[in-house]
């Protein structure tokens, strides 16, 4: 069943990966992720099993609530792959000013990825408006 709703989820707000030949779908949770599999589910960052088995219960109620309403939805069939740290960092202001904290805008694409930074603390990206589209493109990717 879970092979069959896996392309409809994949419509949803925070997929950062969706492969449909493999069957695998990924989420960015705060903090952490969610990986849908055909068969299985992983969730990390969990901080006991009762947060645990609360994020199962929702997830469960949410994959029931898409596939009731499927035909409503387009179900994605291409490929969606992580966001690398040269996608990040291509979207930066590639200054390496250290504002941010870190030595260079790399170190601060790292640190997006991890969820250890967030684009709030670009001031460049905040302040410069002709890097908004670059920051609207990054909350997208993140």
């Amino acid at each position: 069943m879970l092979e069959e709703v896996l392309p409809y989820l994949a419509t949803l707000p925070g997929i950062i990966a969706f492969n449909p030949e493999q069957g695998t779908l990924t989420f960015r949770r705060q903090p952490g992720f969610l990986t849908i599999q055909r068969d299985q589910v992983y969730i990390t960052q969990v901080k006991d099993v009762q947060e645990g088995l609360e994020l199962l219960t929702a997830l469960t109620e949410s994959i029931n609530a898409v596939w009731e309403h499927r035909q409503e939805l387009v179900a994605v069939t291409a490929s969606k792959r992580t966001p690398r740290p040269l996608d990040i960092w291509s979207l930066l202001p590639q200054t390496n000013c250290k504002q941010c904290g870190e030595a260079t805008c790399m170190a601060f694409a790292v640190g997006l990825l991890q969820q250890n930074r967030t684009l709030n603390e670009c001031p460049l990206l905040a302040s410069d408006l002709n890097l908004a589209d670059r920051r609207v493109a990054l909350e997208a990717m993140l």
